[in-house]
């Protein structure tokens, strides 16, 4: 299949769910005649986004509908946002306490994905982590949704620093789970030190995590059980703006 077969099947199975959207329950000849194509070429459109669960067929036969995979869908985009959103307040006081750079972090194919970022008033580095990966076993958002079974620990750890830790028996999630906080010391970049914590949804499960980063020279290993305290109240904060109150 040709680059432009595939993009104007894509394109065509988007207007299906559209119209589905629009209209509710439709008919196969007129999704057909709506998109201008062959009946079995609805069919084959309709049959792949069945198995994804974004359509299913109504009652009456040859009539189809949207699926509830389209709310899974909209339920997660929706999630992320509100996420983004009711974090936003306990990160600005917590950068401000903590006085380093803040971060939530999800679960997104397979590594930590940073969706929000607040730099505290002692932050000195301009990085933006916002829409970045980051390899789970360097940092401590990676940990903790290691540690909490977001995330599954990939075959091969990369060592990124002398200080990496590249076995899993080393990262210690037993401990993390336990005392409900992770670290990294100088693990993705020399200098570099973090403290995460897990973020909670409604239904107890943990989807995402709370971190405070900063120079190795500031966030010194002392300070850091007293920065793991602060990110357990914020996290407890952020589960409760969202619907988790275990």
């Amino acid at each position: 299949m040709s680059n432009s077969t595939t993009v104007q099947s894509v394109d065509r199975a988007i207007a299906i769910l559209e119209i589905l959207a629009r209209d509710g329950d439709t008919r196969v000849t007129d999704l057909a005649a709506e998109l201008d194509v062959h009946k079995s070429t609805a069919f084959r459109l309709l049959a792949a986004l069945e198995q994804g669960g974004l359509v299913e067929q109504s009652g009456d036969r040859g009539r189809y509908r949207l699926g509830f995979g389209v709310v899974r869908l909209a339920g997660a985009a929706t999630a992320q946002l509100d996420l983004s959103r009711e974090s936003r307040p306990v990160c600005l006081k917590l950068a401000e306490a903590v006085g380093e750079t803040v971060n939530i972090a999800v679960a997104r194919g397979g590594d930590p994905v940073n969706i929000s970022q607040v730099r505290g008033p002692a932050a000195i580095s301009g990085h933006n982590w916002v829409g970045q990966r980051t390899p789970s076993h360097a940092t401590s958002s990676g940990k903790v949704l290691l540690a909490f079974g977001a995330l599954r620990l990939p075959a091969e750890l990369e060592r990124y620093t002398p200080k990496t830790v590249t076995s899993a028996a080393g990262l210690r999630l037993d401990e993390v789970r336990e005392r409900g906080w992770a670290t990294t010391e100088e693990e993705l970049e020399v200098g570099l030190n973090a403290v995460a914590a897990p973020i909670r949804g409604a239904d107890g499960a943990v989807v995402a995590a709370v971190s405070a980063s900063g120079p190795s020279y500031r966030l010194t290993p002392r300070r850091l059980p007293e920065v793991g305290a602060l990110l357990v109240a914020a996290a407890k904060e952020i589960s409760q703006r969202i619907g988790y109150y275990g």
